[in-house]
């Protein structure tokens, strides 16, 4: 059962960072099971990125409310995403250092091959020229933005990989890309997120 917050109200998200943890290994049927182990990792000081779990009590929320999330929720997460970025040093949504999350999806029993996942939230238009001035690689950049763009199609949208792996491979056999690739990848990258977010429309 979730703990009420500091105001009283229902909690809704459990955060975690070595050394500390909001939740722990008993609460499984809260965290699900992915959630409840990384938070026992972080309370025993292992090198876990910080983060945090949406409880399971969401899901049944949100269906109760007849597929609407809690109105509190957004608050939550916002300020969960401005404490791990003071934890790391960036800011979801900055331009020049941008914070950059994966979201898994958990329950509260194992479920083998079952769980989905999206890398690479918080890129944009304008935060993959952060990361590519920041790594030095912009290849390594758009490349990042592309595999978001394609999970979330995937993921969230429903969209079969299949569409996402011909646009690419179309696109290179129509510029002869395939030996230049690397030299010519921001031209690639950029071209493949838009029709990607074409599609996507």
């Amino acid at each position: 059962m979730a703990q009420p917050g500091s105001n009283g109200k229902k909690k809704w998200l459990y955060g975690f960072s070595p050394g500390h943890a909001e939740g722990s290994a008993a609460m499984t049927e809260l965290l699900g099971g992915k959630g409840a182990n990384l938070a026992e990792m972080a309370r025993l000081g292992l090198p876990v990125p910080p983060g945090f779990t949406i409880t399971t009590e969401v899901c049944s929320a949100y269906f109760a409310a007849g597929e609407n999330l809690p109105d509190a929720l957004r608050g939550e997460v916002n300020t969960a995403l401005e404490r791990i970025g003071a934890t790391v040093g960036a800011k979801f949504g900055d331009e020049k250092m941008p914070l950059l999350v994966s979201v898994r999806s958990g329950s509260r029993a194992s479920m083998p091959g079952m769980m989905d996942t999206i890398l690479n939230l918080g890129l944009n238009d304008k935060t993959v020229e952060g990361l590519a001035a920041i790594t030095g690689d912009q290849r390594f950049a758009f490349d990042s933005y592309r595999r978001f763009i394609q999970m979330y199609g995937d993921v969230v949208l429903g969209v079969d990989n299949g569409v996402f792996e011909d646009i690419l491979e179309n696109f290179k056999n129509l510029n002869g890309l395939f030996r230049r690739y690397r030299s010519r990848c921001r031209r690639l990258e950029r071209h493949h997120c838009r029709l990607q977010r074409r599609h996507r429309a």
